[in-house]
């Protein structure tokens, strides 16, 4: 039996506080400490901003180790969660200062979730790419016009930032931290140890067209939108869908907005590149009959959704998701 090489020690430092959704630490770490039995050599620091153990915001308590002034460097990767009361986390000056020294010592900052709240008011994010949990993009994007969000993506790096989507995501970022330190062989033990897939490439996009609209209790909208989800290829006009309904067009166009936030028509399209999504990465269907299957029309007009929504072409979707999925 070969015998592991011990890698060199590489310091991750969490950066606890008071409110922070506790998963957002504890399944990175989790996936860290996975790694070390696997061969890797993190040494996991956990601090807070006084030395004194924090409650997360399900109302467990999280032990600390060391003020965060007191970490000693170097700082390989500094790990900042989110917490459900964003405002409150971007008005903790001390907080935000912290994130900052912390992330100026650090050779690459890791914002899970929300955490992109605070790491974004240092500045440090101005001018670069950043991902939150989806149904808090238009709030960073509003809160912080100078950082580019992308709503859809399960976690973005530029430079020596990243930032991830929605809780989960963190450890599918990690898998990827622990690709990139120490190879695909090792992440893909954690992976399996963890009993998670190998893993989300981080631009694949996180949003489901359901979910991502606003939910709706109005019978009319509902009846729209459960008849295009229930055949993505069918015709959609505005019309066919009005009547369905038994409304008005311009009727259901106005609730369809208010109620959701979509147009009929933008709905339509996101159902149908979702579906178009799905059938990419599921089996090796040609554009054309992609394009025919999910109501798009030719391979073409397919391109020119991918461009539109994603800024990739179908067949850079492909190439990027479908190991995921096999």
């Amino acid at each position: 039996m070969t015998e592991r090489v011990t890698a060199p020690a590489h310091h991750v430092v969490v950066l606890l506080y008071d409110g922070i959704q506790m998963l957002d630490a504890t399944g990175p770490v989790d996936a860290f400490a996975a790694a070390n039995t696997a061969g890797a050599h993190y040494r996991i620091t956990h601090a807070s901003i006084s030395g004194r153990d924090v409650t997360a915001s399900s109302g467990a308590r999280l032990g600390v180790e060391a003020a965060a002034d007191d970490v000693s460097a170097p700082i390989d990767t500094l790990l900042v969660p989110g917490t459900p009361e964003w405002q409150a986390g971007i008005s903790d000056r001390v907080l935000v200062e912290t994130v900052r020294a912390l992330a100026e010592r650090s050779t690459r900052t890791v914002a899970i979730c929300a955490g992109a709240f605070p790491l974004a008011a240092t500045g440090l994010l101005d001018g670069r790419r950043a991902a939150t949990h989806w149904r808090l993009a238009r709030h960073l994007a509003a809160r912080f016009p100078d950082v580019t969000v992308d709503p859809a993506a399960i976690f973005v790096t530029d430079g020596p930032y990243t930032t991830t989507a929605g809780v989960t995501a963190g450890i599918d970022l990690t898998l990827s931290l622990i690709e990139r330190d120490h190879g695909p062989a090792l992440a893909r033990e954690v992976a399996r140890e963890l009993v998670v897939f190998m893993a989300r490439p981080g631009d694949q996009s996180q949003f489901s067209v359901r979910t991502e609209a606003i939910p709706t209790t109005n019978t009319v909208v509902r009846t729209a939108m459960n008849t295009v989800t229930a055949d993505p290829g069918a015709d959609h006009s505005l019309d066919k869908l009005a009547a369905a309904a038994g409304v008005s067009a311009r009727h259901l166009s106005r609730l369809f907005r208010d109620e959701t936030g979509y147009t009929p028509q933008r709905f339509v399209d996101r159902v149908r590149l979702e579906a178009a999504c799905n059938l990419l990465t599921s089996g090796p269907h040609s554009l054309d009959h992609i394009a025919e299957h999910t109501g798009v029309g030719s391979s073409t007009s397919l391109r020119r959704l991918f461009h539109r929504e994603l800024g990739i072409t179908p067949g850079t979707y492909r190439q990027r998701f479908r190991t995921t999925h096999r």
